[in-house]
C-alpha cells in the first residue's frame, strides 16, 4: 500500500512536484486504492510521490516538513483542511500557499476499488482529478458592497418588534408594520416603529430602497393598541439590510438569492433564528465576484430600438438584467451568479467569469486528456455545484457505492452556467455523456437549461452518435440518484479530440462541431433545429427585397453584409445566431428565420442573396439607388397629391442634383402640394353637432306623426 510511517520522518524528503506545486496524497487509512506507478507515469511530474496513509494524524510531520519550504502545496484532502491550516501556525516559517482538493468522495471511495475490472478507470479518474487540481485558475474580478447595519424589519404584529429588540444591540433596526396591524404598544420604545404598505423594492446589500405608501409614525400616547399619525404621502426608505417577517410574497424575485434580504416565515422559529444570525454578520465591506463579463459590441438584443434577442432577460431569476435601449444592463450587485444568461446567450456577449470560459474549457481538456493518458476508457462528465452537489456526491460515497468508475466529477460554481458550447466541447474531446446535477432549489430554472441540452441531443442524434448524451438530473434522494448514475450504459464512438477551445462562444462551438462532424457515424450536411436555436439561415423573398440594407446595419454578428461598389446583400450562415433583428428591422417584411445546423463549406463564407446594377439617373445617368427601390417609391407615390403635377413623379428617378435643377427649371410653384384642406375649428365641430341634433329631432317628429296616423 505504500511506505511505512517511519519512512516519512527520517531522511530527506523528495516530494513529487506537479506544475511547481508539491503534491501530498493520502489513501485515508487504506480506504482508497491508489496506483502510484500509474499516477506517476501518467502525470508530467518531477520527484517521487510519497503516499501517506494517515497524513492528518500520525504523519502530520510529512505535511509540516513540506510546508517549511514556504512554497506551493497541493494536498489531496478537504475534510481535514482546517487541521492542516491550524498546524501552519506552529511552523516558524513563511506560510506556504496551500490548496486542498478531493479525490476520496469523488473517486477513491468506491465499491469497486479492489475490483480489477474497474481499477484502471478509478486510477485514471484520480489521475485526472490531480492534474486538474494542479492547474492555475485565476479568480474573477470583484465588486465591493458596504453595510453599516441599517436594518428595516417588516412585519404585521408584535413579532417584528420583538425581533428588532433582540437585534438592536448589533444592528440599527427600524420597524415598519403593515397598515392596520393590531399591535400592543411596547412598554419601552427601544426601536423606531412606523406603519405603511410597501409598494416597491429595489437595490442590494448596502443599498436597498423601499417605496412606502401611507407612511405614518407611531403615536406615543397609544394605550390598548398602537396608533399612528395621519398617513402621509409616499416616501422612500433606504437601508442596508431587510428582515421581512410579514409572511407574505417576498419583495424580490428569487428572494433567497438577494444578498442582505431575509424572508423567513414568522411561524418557522428555526428559519427566523438563522436569518438573524445571517444579518448580524452583514456589517462591513464585502467582496462579491463580478460573475458576468458583457460585450455590447456583439449583443443581439436590439438595434435602432428594434428588439431582437431577449434570452438573457427571460432566464434571469433575480431581474438583474434589464433592457437599456439597444444594449443590456447587467447589475452586478443584484446578480446571483447563476450563469443562466451566459448559458443561453447565442453570441457570447454574456460570459461567465467564475471561472472564465477559457479556464473552464482548459479544465475540461485537462481532465479528459489525463484520464486517457492513464488508460481510462468510456469517460463521462458529471457536473455538480459547490454546495448541494458536493453534499449529495459525498452521501453517495459514504452510504452507497460511490460514483461509477468512469464518471469524472466536474465542479462549477453554478451548474446553470453550463451551456451548449460546454456540452459539445466535452463530446468532441471524448466524453461519452455529460450529466448535470441540478439542485432541487433550482428546479424553476430547469426548463430554460434543458432547452440547451435538447439542442445538443438533436445534434448528437442527427450525426449518428445516438440520443441522451446530454442529461440533467434533479433528484434529492442520494440512493435514487446513485441508482440512476450506475444504470447509465456505455456510449462509445465520440471523438478524442485534442484541440484547445479558446475564444468567444461561437468560435468554441465551431471548433467542437467541426470535430464532431469529421468523426460522425452519420456526417450529414444539415440538421433541422427547433425555433430559438443559436444556429440557422435566413430566407429572403428576393422579389420583395429593395436592397435597403437595413438588415445589414442591424446584424450584430456581421452575418449580413453589403458591397462597397454596387447594391448587393450577402449572408454567411455560420455567423447567424437567429436573433431575429434582421427580420424585425426589414421594412418590407421579406426575411424569414430558418433554424438549422449547416456543415457545408458554403455556410462558412458569404453567399450573395440579391444583387442589382445601380439605378442610373434619367437625366445624367449617374448611379444613385437600386432599381427595386425606385420602382417601389414610384408605385407607392404616383397617386400622392405632391406628385400630381406633370413631371413630378419622374423626379423620383433623378439623382439629388438633377432633381433640384428640374424643380427650379420646370416647376413654377415647387412648394405646392395640391389642394390644402381647410382646418376645422371648435365652432365648426359644435355647429355640426347642433345640425345632427336638429336632424335627429326632426326624424323623431316624423316617426311620431306616422305612428299617430296609424293609430
Amino acid at each position: 500500500m505504500g511506505r511505512k510511517i517511519g519512512d516519512f520522518i527520517k531522511g530527506p524528503l523528495d516530494i513529487m512536484k506537479l506544475n511547481e506545486k508539491e503534491l501530498l496524497v493520502c489513501d485515508c487509512e487504506g480506504t482508497m486504492s491508489i496506483d502510484i506507478k500509474n499516477l506517476t507515469k501518467s502525470l508530467d511530474v518531477t520527484g517521487e510521490l510519497a503516499l501517506s496513509t494517515q497524513l492528518c494524524r500520525k504523519q502530520m510531520e510529512t505535511f509540516e516538513r513540506a510546508a517549511k519550504g514556504g512554497g506551493r502545496l497541493l494536498v489531496a484532502c478537504t475534510q481535514e483542511a482546517p487541521l492542516f491550516l491550524d498546524s501552519l501556525a506552529e511552523i516558524d516559517t513563511l506560510a506556504p500557499n496551500v490548496e486542498f482538493f478531493n479525490i476520496r468522495e469523488t473517486a477513491g471511495w468506491s465499491e469497486h476499488k479492489d475490483d480489477p475490472k474497474f481499477a484502471k478507470n478509478l486510477s485514471a479518474k484520480m489521475t485526472a482529478l490531480i492534474a486538474e487540481a494542479a492547474l492555475d485558475i485565476f479568480p474573477s474580478n470583484s465588486i465591493t458592497m458596504k453595510s453599516d447595519g441599517r436594518l428595516i424589519v417588516l412585519g404585521k404584529d408584535e413579532t417584528a418588534i420583538e425581533l428588532a429588540k433582540k437585534i438592536s444591540g448589533r444592528l440599527e433596526p427600524t420597524v415598519v408594520l403593515t397598515t392596520g396591524s393590531a399591535v400592543i404598544p411596547p412598554n419601552i420604545s427601544e426601536v423606531p416603529i412606523f406603519s405603511g404598505e410597501i409598494s416597491s423594492a429595489s437595490g442590494h446589500l448596502g443599498n436597498f430602497k423601499l417605496a412606502v405608501t401611507g407612511f405614518a409614525v407611531a403615536i406615543p400616547s397609544s394605550k390598548e393598541h398602537l396608533n399612528f399619525e395621519a398617513q402621509s404621502k409616499k416616501v422612500e426608505l433606504e437601508c442596508d439590510l431587510i428582515l421581512d417577517v410579514r409572511g407574505e410574497t417576498p419583495l424580490f424575485n428569487a428572494a433567497e438569492k438577494r444578498d442582505g434580504y431575509q424572508n423567513p416565515h414568522p411561524d418557522n422559529k428555526m428559519a427566523v433564528a438563522m436569518a438573524l444570525v445571517e444579518l448580524i454578520e452583514m456589517i462591513g465591506e464585502f467582496e462579491k465576484p463580478r460573475y458576468i463579463d458583457y460585450d455590447s459590441t456583439i449583443c443581439a438584443h436590439s438595434a435602432s430600438r428594434i428588439k431582437g434577442c431577449t434570452r438573457c432577460i427571460d432566464v434571469c431569476p433575480t431581474s438583474a438584467i434589464k433592457s437599456n435601449q439597444d444594449t443590456i444592463n447587467f447589475d452586478p450587485y443584484v446578480c446571483a451568479g447563476c450563469g443562466n444568461c451566459a448559458s443561453v446567450c447565442p453570441t457570447g456577449a454574456a460570459r461567465y467569469t467564475l471561472p472564465s470560459s477559457d479556464d473552464l474549457m482548459f479544465r475540461l481538456r485537462t481532465l479528459l486528456n489525463s484520464y486517457r493518458r492513464a488508460d481510462g476508457v468510456n469517460p463521462q462528465i458529471l457536473i455538480y455545484d459547490n454546495n448541494w452537489g458536493i453534499e449529495i456526491i459525498a452521501a453517495i460515497a459514504r452510504f452507497g457505492p460511490g460514483l461509477p468508475s468512469n464518471m469524472i466529477p466536474f465542479r462549477v460554481n453554478q451548474v446553470s452556467m453550463i451551456g451548449l458550447d460546454f456540452v459539445l466541447t466535452a463530446a468532441a474531446l471524448g466524453a461519452e455523456r455529460t450529466i448535470v446535477l441540478m439542485p432541487p432549489s433550482k428546479v424553476d430554472e430547469l426548463s430554460s437549461f434543458e432547452s440547451e441540452l435538447h439542442v445538443a441531443n438533436i445534434i448528437f442524434e442527427g450525426l449518428g452518435y445516438g440520443s441522451k448524451r446530454a442529461v440533467s438530473l434533479c433528484e434529492e434522494d442520494p440512493d435514487i440518484l446513485s441508482n440512476i448514475l450506475h444504470k447509465f450504459g456505455v456510449l462509445p464512438g465520440t471523438p478524442e479530440g485534442t484541440f484547445i477551445s479558446t475564444g468567444r462562444k461561437r468560435s468554441i462551438l465551431r471548433q467542437s462541431l467541426n470535430e464532431l462532424h469529421s468523426k460522425a457515424p452519420n456526417p450529414i450536411s444539415e440538421i433541422t433545429l427547433p425555433v430559438g436555436s443559436p444556429f440557422g439561415a435566413i430566407e429572403v423573398d428576393v422579389g420583395g427585397c429593395t436592397l435597403c440594407l437595413a438588415c445589414v446595419g442591424a446584424c450584430p454578428m456581421g452575418a449580413l453584409k453589403d458591397h462597397p461598389d454596387k447594391p448587393s446583400l450577402s449572408f454567411m450562415e455560420d455567423l447567424c445566431v437567429q436573433c431575429g433583428l434582421c427580420k424585425n428591422t426589414c421594412p418590407e417584411k421579406v426575411i424569414t428565420l430558418k433554424p438549422r445546423l449547416n456543415f457545408l463549406e458554403v455556410s462558412q463564407s458569404y453567399q450573395v442573396i440579391k444583387e442589382e446594377e445601380p439605378f442610373e439617373c434619367i437625366k445624367c445617368q449617374k448611379p444613385f439607388a437600386t432599381k427595386a427601390t425606385i420602382e417601389k417609391m414610384t408605385n407607392s407615390l404616383k397617386n400622392h397629391a405632391m406628385f400630381s403635377e406633370p413631371g413630378a413623379i419622374e423626379r423620383l428617378s433623378m439623382c439629388d442634383d438633377c432633381r433640384i435643377i428640374d424643380m427650379a427649371t420646370n416647376d413654377t410653384n415647387p412648394l405646392a402640394s395640391g389642394a390644402v384642406p381647410i382646418p376645422k375649428t371648435t365652432d365648426d365641430y359644435l355647429r355640426e353637432r347642433e345640425e345632427l341634433k336638429r336632424r335627429a329631432e326632426e326624424d323623431m317628429k316624423k316617426k311620431n306623426i306616422i305612428l299617430k296616423n296609424r293609430n
